[in-house]
């Protein structure tokens, strides 16, 4: 599976995520401009030593890393979704976009997938997010709990 961070902005978020991603086995994919720079203290402390355990990507746009990622649906996270995470039924190239942790994605981005793309972890009606590091979490679990754990030893 692949996991897109569009625009990161928090390193320590960033620094978890690398965590996660190299525990199930995902790539993970950053589209520029970040929030931070790559050998901030803060991304590696989150990280610990888990880069290296990482296939990590950096990409200059959204156009970039989606021509780098060949034949995989895409999925949006966002709260504007109407599909819960748990709903959809993931498959092995499957790629989960997230966007920015102030703002979440763009619109335009947004309003580029068909409704079945957009996709949300429920939470109580007053809220309004839940950490980033926490929903790639929840959601590549998921997705890596349907495939029955593929790749774990």
């Amino acid at each position: 599976m692949h996991v897109v961070l569009y625009e990161p902005e928090i390193p320590p978020n960033t620094g978890n995520i690398i965590r996660i991603c190299a525990n199930v086995g995902a790539l993970l994919h950053l589209i520029k401009p970040l929030g931070f720079n790559w050998d901030d203290k803060r991304l590696r402390r989150a990280g610990l030593d888990y880069h290296d355990l990482t296939d990590v990507h950096l990409h200059d746009d959204l156009p970039t890393c989606q021509a780098s990622i060949v034949g995989g649906r895409w999925f949006a996270m966002t709260t504007k979704g109407q599909t819960g995470y748990a709903e959809v039924r993931y498959q092995r190239d499957d790629v989960l976009l997230f966007g920015p942790e102030t703002r979440g994605l763009p619109d335009t981005l947004l309003e580029s997938l068909s409704p079945q793309r957009k996709i949300r972890i429920p939470m109580q009606p007053h809220s309004r997010s839940i950490n980033l590091a926490n929903s790639v979490a929840i959601t590549l679990y998921e997705a890596w709990r349907q495939s029955e754990f593929d790749g774990l030893r």
